[in-house]
């Protein structure tokens, strides 16, 4: 049996794309939960995950000079478009040094040091890890402030959630994506079955909207869309419906604003209320919001079956 993959994804930060994820995480069965927002991950805030394994990520190489074979010529520091070596006195035992946070790790100084005094070595960029949470498996990544490939760490995650839903034979994977249209989106986007893209009405909402569209369109994946917080700015969220209608892209959600999602947001807790006596002491009042999302669910599962 196929695994099917969902992605929940926004044009911009900050539409609730996490907690609509969340609650995702409580409604639905036989999934695995996948993080893909690597630069700025939170979805473990709302799991509360125990992590299981943690593995190191390489996603770049960084230089490492040899002193015993540099002389000192500075070549490497004026081919360094960077500025990310510098000469030090010549006297010293070290003559150059790596501003390793300026350095982008092209491989320039590499290839122009005259004494081969220079080696490119794996830098590690950040970490992976595989965690169980009350509502399945969990796979997630923190990308280091500053580092770089991203997008290479998206796509270990997404092949370690591909291997845990085929082991355990779960049947859906829910991953949470990272924001606008960059790299780590297109590694998000590629191989899915199913795109729900969660809006806003607001200007920049309907702009990285029609955006993140296109991007997806261009790989040609079945597309959704929610809009967030509706009821904020009703006239906005028209002119999103009509876009949709005249695009031939099914709208199947529209969330009111509710102040109970503040209340358990602010408790760590997913919008749609989980159930159980391990979450007696935090439990919170599901408003009409809450409703809301558990039909967006009902009518996003129709399209992954």
């Amino acid at each position: 049996m196929k695994v099917k993959e969902l992605l929940v994804v926004s044009g911009k930060g900050g539409t609730g794309k996490t907690s609509i994820v969340g609650s995702f995480a409580v409604l639905a069965k036989d999934k695995v939960l996948a993080d893909c927002d690597v630069d700025a991950a939170d979805l473990h805030l709302l799991l509360k995950p125990h992590i299981r394994q943690t593995n190191e990520f390489y996603g770049s190489k960084k230089p490492v000079i040899d002193y015993r074979k540099c002389n000192g010529c500075g070549i490497c520091a004026e081919s360094c478009r960077f500025e990310a070596i510098d000469k030090i006195n010549a006297s010293s035992d070290r003559k150059v040094k790596i501003d390793h946070i300026t350095c982008e790790g092209c491989g320039v100084c590499f290839w122009a040091c005259p004494k081969d005094a220079i080696t490119l070595k794996d830098h590690l960029s950040g970490h992976w890890f595989i965690s169980d949470t009350s509502f399945g498996p969990l796979v997630h990544a923190r990308l280091t402030p500053g580092e770089e490939n991203s997008g290479k760490l998206v796509t270990q995650v997404r092949r370690e959630a591909q291997l845990i839903a085929k082991g355990q034979g779960l049947s859906y994977i829910i991953t949470d994506g990272p924001p606008g249209i960059g790299c780590p989106v297109i590694a998000s986007i590629s191989g899915i079955d199913l795109a729900l893209i969660i809006t806003e009405p607001t200007v920049a909402g309907i702009h990285d909207f029609k955006r993140l569209l296109e991007l997806i369109r261009h790989f040609k994946v079945k597309t959704l869309v929610c809009i967030n917080k509706y009821d904020l700015d009703e006239k906005k969220s028209k002119e999103m419906e009509h876009y949709c209608r005249s695009e031939g892209i099914d709208l199947v959600g529209k969330i009111p604003f509710d102040e109970e999602v503040v209340k358990a947001l602010a408790k760590g807790m997913p919008p749609v209320a989980p159930t159980g006596h391990i979450f007696e002491h935090s439990r919170h009042n599901e408003g009409k919001a809450s409703k809301a999302i558990r039909e967006l669910w009902t009518k996003v599962l129709t399209y992954l079956e």
